[in-house]
């Protein structure tokens, strides 16, 4: 059957884990569905369909291990099961969704669509660390169980690559589930895989810490267990005393929460002072349940010493999600802090089963409402045994608020639902809005209105010769698309305004026609505008001749002499909008070339390194749009390229156009009387070097201090600052 694709060790741990799994799950797989699941195995392998993975892995293998943990930890069902075992042979293509609906039925197939659908994401995305990338894997799932699937598998992964030689894609999935598989299982109420997940990427990410905790921990294990024993043998007693019916137990923090404490907190393991929680757990009837917690309360309350910014009353006011407890931090023996919770046998068994989703208050910041509703309930629909009806209704329909889609990088955006083309290319940059003029989705070309979907792949098409238009503000659908499209074309229309302007007088200037400013505004009134900026519109646009201006302008100009007459209007008739004067127009020429050449983008120069021409620089697209120019050794530069990568384009000088700018020195020195007037003589002697500040501290025959001086290149920097350094009792000048 297996034409060697098997090992022996294999084959027998096949036999053991479908063992394992027909005693985790009864009889809910028949003897057809083995059947026709081995017809199907049979024929991928004898096709060659199947192969191993990047780790060497034997797929048939993982997927019975992956059902496995699924059935184990967070129970499971019959299309669950068969989901399992036949998505390796889907996405090697051994086994069509088609194929699975005939055999297997509707659900097994929604569940293998969905798969194959989260394998195409994986291919589009370059980067998984979001939680952009987060929420479109759940709307990508369309199946709820499809994500558990997911969560199963990493699991499965993860337990098996410890001694991998491929670090590199070690590191990678250990990644996916720390940022991806671990929250989603936080969600969902499985914290025993969530925690598992967060520990084993530790231990791949963070090797030295992670065995440094495990160690500690396993050094103590023994005097943690009898430190324990004695913070709970008075409690016990007086609990029995009470008469109260109860169970204690104790906990260990995951080596992953502690590794997070000490980050925070800054300390070495021994500095955590909460390993350990204390759980009290009492058998009370429904109406004595928060009187006994309370009762419990007071017993410890009078016993330990509490900490009253550590206490969280979640009994009389419970949580919106159903939780109750009450915690509570005491000190305890030998001056430690101890945690303990109180709460009945009901309460904890909400708590252990998800129903109160630990994320509300203690979980993963920035969650979305709409996923975390529909995963919370996830646990209680698993538990109903109704793979129909009941996962039809918890599914997820975020499509209907916001969209996501990649560049072709494989960045990932979230848009409003409705966004269009235009939208997204208004989303990269203002520039490549203004000259867009549709896109390129997989192999088709699409306009600008197109519609984008969830999952697009959206190439940007530009062209020079494209502007923004008047009626690409009903294409839009983002404020800031909108925003930026007035502005440009008030830009570009007070540049035209200016240009018409020119080209005006320089025709007056040609016909040697004298220039009035008030003979003007009549000559425009008389053709009929009433605002100025209207007029020069007309020109630039071509509308109106120069020509017959300057003739109407030379008849005006004829009446005002008497020599014809001409219609008048009253002063009070005429109006002048100032608002709509024409604002200066940009200079020609380009001082960056930004990214592939592209040029004529708007910049600005960062204010935390002050990069001037001839520094190696950068560029970062800023929130709101823009590019801020850094000097490649700024001292922000590693943070923004950790945090957003995909947020940097190559920037470089494209030529000098005289420009100047402010640079601040320190200087370093021996205190001397004259030490200010030998700095400001040489740069006085300086051609077009211009000084702006000087400052200057003396303390105990030393001096440092400041000056600001505006120049036009490190060429000029280098000079000046060689120069400095030849003053007499100067030690250092750097540059800040």
């Amino acid at each position: 059957m297996d034409n060697g694709f098997f090992t022996p060790e294999e084959k027998e741990l096949l036999r053991k884990h479908y063992q394992e799994l027909a005693e985790s799950t009864g009889d809910i797989i028949t003897g057809e569905d083995s059947e026709r699941l081995r017809k199907y195995l049979t024929r991928a392998v004898e096709r060659g369909k199947l192969h191993r993975n990047i780790f060497g892995l034997n797929p048939v293998c993982v997927d019975i291990q992956t059902a496995v943990i699924a059935a184990q930890e967070i129970g499971t069902s019959r299309s669950i099961v068969l989901g399992i075992m036949l998505s390796s042979l889907a996405l090697a293509d051994a086994c069509s969704v088609e194929e699975a609906r005939q055999d297997f039925g509707d659900e097994v197939a929604t569940i293998l669509h969905g798969l194959i659908h989260i394998k195409e994401l994986y291919d589009k995305s370059a980067t998984v660390e979001t939680e952009n990338f987060r929420s479109l894997l759940v709307t990508f799932a369309e199946d709820m169980r499809v994500i558990l699937i997911m969560i199963a598998n990493s699991v499965c992964i993860m337990r098996q690559i410890k001694d991998t030689e491929n670090k590199e894609a070690q590191q990678k999935v250990a990644n996916e589930a720390a940022f991806l598989y671990a929250p989603l299982a936080h969600k969902l109420g499985l914290y025993k895989l969530k925690s598992e997940l967060e520990d084993l990427s530790l231990k791949y990410l963070e090797h030295d810490a992670y065995y440094h905790i495990k160690d500690k921990l396993n050094e103590t294990k023994k005097s943690r267990d009898a430190y324990i024993e004695r913070f709970l043998n008075p409690i016990d007693e007086k609990l029995k005393a009470a008469g109260l019916k109860y169970h204690m137990k104790g906990r260990t923090k995951s080596i992953h929460s502690i590794w997070q404490k000490m980050k925070k907190q800054r300390v070495d393991v021994d500095g955590v002072y909460d390993l350990f929680a204390i759980r009290i757990i009492l058998d009370s009837a429904p109406e004595r349940e928060k009187m006994e917690c309370w009762q419990v309360f007071s017993i410890i309350t009078d016993m330990y010493q509490s900490n009253p910014k550590r206490m969280r009353d979640w009994l009389s006011v419970p949580k919106s999600n159903g939780y109750e407890s009450l915690h509570i931090t005491v000190l305890g023996p030998e001056q430690k802090w101890v945690e303990v919770q109180i709460r009945t046998e009901r309460m904890d068994d909400i708590a252990e089963h998800g129903l109160a989703a630990h994320w509300r208050y203690k979980g993963v910041k920035g969650a979305q409402g709409g996923i975390d509703a529909w995963l919370a309930n996830i646990r209680e629909a698993l538990e109903t045994n109704d793979d129909g009806q009941m996962m039809e209704q918890f599914r997820m329909n975020l499509v209907e608020d916001e969209v996501f889609v990649f560049t072709p990088r494989g960045d990932l955006f979230k848009l409003p639902m409705g966004a269009t083309v235009l939208d997204f290319a208004y989303v990269i940059h203002t520039n490549v809005g203004n000259h867009c003029t549709g896109a390129k989705i997989g192999n088709k070309n699409v306009n600008l209105r197109y519609k984008l979907q969830s999952g697009d792949q959206v190439e940007i098409l530009t062209s020079n010769n494209q502007s923004p238009k008047q009626d690409w503000l009903n294409i839009v659908t983002t404020s800031r698309a909108k925003a930026k499209i007035r502005q440009s074309i008030k830009e570009m229309l007070a540049g035209r305004t200016t240009l018409a302007k020119e080209l005006l007088e320089r025709k007056m200037k040609n016909r040697k026609v004298e220039y009035s400013e008030a003979t003007l505004m009549h000559t425009i009134k008389r053709l009929g505008f009433k605002v100025v900026t209207d007029f020069y519109h007309a020109i630039a646009e071509e509308r109106l001749k120069v020509e017959d201006v300057l003739d109407t302008y030379l008849a005006q100009q004829r009446h005002e002499r008497g020599e014809e007459a001409v219609e008048t209007r009253s002063a009070a008739d005429f109006v002048m909008n100032q608002e709509n004067d024409p604002v200066k127009f940009a200079q020609s020429g380009d001082v960056l070339v930004i990214d592939q050449n592209l040029k004529g983008i708007d910049f600005q120069l960062a204010k935390c390194c002050h990069p001037i021409y001839g520094d190696d620089v950068f560029g970062f697209i800023s929130s709101s749009g823009g590019i801020k120019i850094h000097r490649i050794d700024c001292p922000n530069a590693p943070q923004m390229r950790e945090r957003a990568p995909y947020r940097i384009v190559r920037a470089r000088w494209a030529s000098k156009r005289g420009s100047q700018y402010s640079i601040t020195l320190r200087i370093i020195g021996q205190d001397d009387m004259g030490i200010v007037n030998n700095i400001t003589s040489i740069i006085s002697k300086e051609e077009k070097m211009l000084m702006r500040s000087i400052n200057i501290d003396s303390h105990d025959g030393l001096f440092s201090g400041h000056l600001t001086v505006m120049l036009e290149n490190t060429d000029r920097l280098e000079q000046l600052i060689r120069k400095l350094k030849t003053i007499k009792g100067v030690k250092n000048v750097s540059r800040v």
